[in-house]
């Protein structure tokens, strides 16, 4: 079984710590976030067991949050994900056309990783930014007002980091 290092284990001491006792569940987001960020992007069932054990808390609790939000991985990720939003106004806006750029240029359907490991494309429900649409988010980062051309320049900006 994979264990949290002595000093992620501290991290989770101190995330635990900001709740009141017994609400040690309210660290379960940001507990999730620090797996996936230490387990390459994406949370293992044994992590997600790993977790409930860290907090007391029955396996399907944490499985309840992890498959409810769409920022938690449950699979094998590329090095950049594209969450492209696909709500009401995003849809109005293109998103489809986004998706479907990205797909052929890429190779890859919606939850699929590219073959070199580079890429991974998701659909998202609403990220709050609908002004903005069609957009994505991409890392911690909104790209919004998407074009064809716009997602070439991300995808060749993305090869460029990967490479230089």
């Amino acid at each position: 079984m994979i264990k949290f290092s002595d000093e992620q284990l501290k991290q989770v001491q101190e995330l635990v710590a900001r709740y009141p006792e017994g609400k040690q569940k309210s660290a379960l987001i940001p507990l999730l976030h620090m797996a996936q960020d230490t387990r390459g992007g994406w949370l293992s069932a044994e992590t997600m067991d790993e977790v409930a054990s860290l907090l007391q808390l029955e396996p399907i609790e944490v499985y309840e949050v992890a498959t409810f939000y769409s920022m938690f991985n449950l699979q094998p990720v590329g090095k950049h994900v594209f969450e492209v939003c696909q709500t009401g106004p995003c849809m109005l806006n293109g998103s489809d056309r986004i998706i479907a750029h990205i797909k052929k240029r890429l190779g890859i359907g919606v939850s699929e990783t590219t073959p070199d490991g580079l890429f991974t494309l998701k659909t998202v429900e609403c990220l709050g930014a609908c002004g903005y649409a069609p957009m994505m988010q991409y890392g911690i980062t909104y790209r919004e007002h998407l074009t064809e051309e716009k997602v070439d320049a991300i995808i060749e900006e993305c090869k460029r980091d990967n490479h230089g």
